[in-house]
């Protein structure tokens, strides 16, 4: 995808009061970190801080809400949306901040917090200012497992939204880079668990009971052999917890559990790698005399960015930071639910880099940086 632009000088940011507003709000965000489903304080937090220093409307829909401003005059556009996700991990906070979670064993290691914060940037930058068309901010729950989008997604028919925008914190690209990808940016996965019921038995006698153990174990092997088959795009099987019996030297275990991650480019074959898989534990469990069920867990859908509103977030890097935006070769791996939006109407995801040697995403050392805030609001603001 080419698309002509011309570099200049950058457009101007969020004020110092605005940036240091959100930077204060981020890490009060941060101390009051939530997981899936459960954003209860985040949310009030964050109604809170609209509804005192920003002319949006707020409207709460449960587990999530949104913000609104209609235009100032009858619309020369269409309605458009922005999503920040709420949601922190369950991962331990190690770090020595001053705005630490107040909950040891759940963190924002994802930047969540500041997704949110630069979303009330672009609120305050607006308050006060007409505007030529209706804006929606969407603050979303559940976005680690896939839940959220998929219910909030419905407000972009109800309101008749045309153009939805989100952005990412990526490490590895420079701080404040604004990085994009044509096309499908992010793949679809899906969790599943695999549970193998046999018979419990003596571990003398062995050969009375049904043990899971080589049914699992094969099953494991067979998601590597899975993945050399031919297929169009990225395929991958990640196993995340293997479990058969407990150490329990005079037993013959009787149940075995096993998870995985499937992830592919392409939906359908998801679906086929899925198919497989399952199919496979039928058979294994067949010839091992053992009962099996399954289930499933955190479903993303591909993210497909709009070729127009990508276009879009590129003129608006250059106009925001006077650089060229900059095209990833590859999609990121990592699953985004934000592929439930643009199922509804046109939208984009881009990204914007927190450095070069900057920690991973969901590591203990990874921290939201500060200085892509106003960067974010920028761009959103720029979107309009």
């Amino acid at each position: 995808m080419t698309i002509q632009t011309s570099p200049g000088e950058p457009a101007a940011l969020l004020s110092g009061d605005h940036t240091r507003l959100i930077t204060d709000l981020r890490h009060t965000l941060h101390r009051h970190a939530e997981l899936s489903g459960a954003e209860h304080k985040t949310k009030a937090i964050l109604k809170d801080f609209l509804r005192e220093h920003t002319d949006f409307s707020v409207t709460d829909r449960g587990a999530w809400f949104y913000a609104f401003r209609g235009a100032a005059a009858p619309a020369a556009k269409p309605p458009i949306a922005f999503r920040a996700d709420m949601d922190a991990l369950p991962i331990p906070e190690t770090c020595s901040l001053p705005y630490a979670s107040e909950d040891p064993s759940v963190s924002h290691r994802c930047g969540h917090d500041g997704h949110c914060a630069a979303l009330c940037g672009l609120a305050l930058s607006l308050t006060g200012q007409p505007l030529s068309r209706d804006v929606y901010l969407i603050f979303q729950h559940a976005e680690e497992t896939g839940v959220g989008a998929r219910v909030c997604a419905e407000l972009l028919s109800e309101k008749g939204i045309r153009e939805i925008y989100a952005f990412h914190n990526l490490n590895g690209y420079p701080l404040g880079q604004v990085v994009f990808r044509p096309g499908q940016t992010q793949p679809a996965s899906v969790g599943r668990t695999v549970c193998f019921t046999g018979v419990p038995a003596h571990a003398s006698a062995p050969e009375h009971g049904k043990s899971p153990a080589r049914a699992a174990a094969e099953l494991c092997l067979y998601t590597d052999k899975l993945l050399f088959q031919p297929h169009r795009g990225m395929l991958l099987a990640t196993v995340v917890h293997l479990n058969v019996g407990k150490k329990d030297f005079g037993v013959v275990p009787y149940k075995g559990e096993l998870s995985f991650t499937e992830r592919a480019e392409y939906e359908d074959e998801l679906e086929a790698l899925d198919r497989a898989f399952c199919e496979k534990a039928r058979q294994l469990a067949a010839w091992n005399g053992l009962t099996v069920s399954f289930s499933e867990s955190d479903r993303f859908p591909a993210t497909v960015n709009d070729d127009s509103c990508i276009s879009r977030v590129v003129n608006a890097a250059v106009e925001v930071t006077g650089v060229q935006a900059l095209d990833m070769e590859e999609m990121w791996r990592a699953s985004e639910d934000f592929g439930w939006y643009t199922k509804q109407c046109p939208g984009a995801i881009f990204y914007i880099g927190t450095g070069e040697d900057s920690p991973a995403l969901h590591t203990e050392a990874y921290d939201f940086p500060d200085a892509i805030l106003p960067v974010a609001a920028a761009m959103f603001r720029a979107l309009i």
